[in-house]
């Protein structure tokens, strides 16, 4: 499946799902356990304005601390939507490496990662607020044969927890990759 696809689908859920959050549900717990559901969505939605000026072959220095702090403001449904639009905007026509915070990057390979972070916190933010996850089979496929080769670093760098035991099933099985454990519950399970 094309990246640019992907991107496109895994953050009209995402946003579908910010769209679903109550008005008494923004400081609710998430499965990252130092997010609740606000701070949760604004890490995506910096991450797709991250990928505009990114995407247009800007440097982090270029940018500099202009995205930083709270990127939803009093409308976080509207943030996460114009975010989400701007990135897939930023898609069409992308330099072919993006400078991150670790070097140079191939920019198919970063929209991968914006694909997977869209992804698994797309499915964090519907279990921390009661919505039902709808996580694109061929989405989880794809990223789950991307991160095979990647789930080490990530694990190494501190960007996931411990892997979780999970099954067969693709969905449990990539979840449990990222180190999330699928009977999360705001209230019950121990967040991973």
């Amino acid at each position: 499946m094309d990246v640019v696809e992907m991107h496109r689908r895994a953050g009209a859920e995402f946003v579908r799902q910010v769209e679903a959050v109550g008005p008494d549900q923004w400081s609710a717990p998430t499965p990252c356990a130092d997010w609740d559901v606000r701070a949760l969505v604004n890490h995506v939605v910096g991450e797709e304005r991250w990928a505009v000026p990114l995407l247009a072959g800007r440097t982090i220095a270029d940018v500099g601390d202009a995205l930083d702090g709270d990127l939803l403001g009093d409308d976080p449904a509207a943030a996460a939507a114009q975010a989400a639009m701007d990135a897939q905007a930023a898609t069409a026509d992308p330099v072919p490496t993006v400078h991150l915070s670790y070097g140079d990057e191939d920019t198919t390979e970063y929209l991968r990662q914006l694909v997977a972070d869209q992804l698994i916190h797309g499915w964090d933010l519907a279990v921390a607020i009661g919505s039902t996850p709808r996580m694109d089979p061929e989405v989880v496929d794809e990223v789950a044969r991307w991160f095979e080769q990647r789930e080490a670093a990530y694990r190494d760098g501190g960007a996931i927890g411990a892997r979780v035991p999970s099954g067969p099933d693709p969905v449990p099985r990539l979840l449990g990759a990222f180190g999330r454990d699928v009977s999360w519950t705001p209230g019950g399970a121990e967040p991973s």
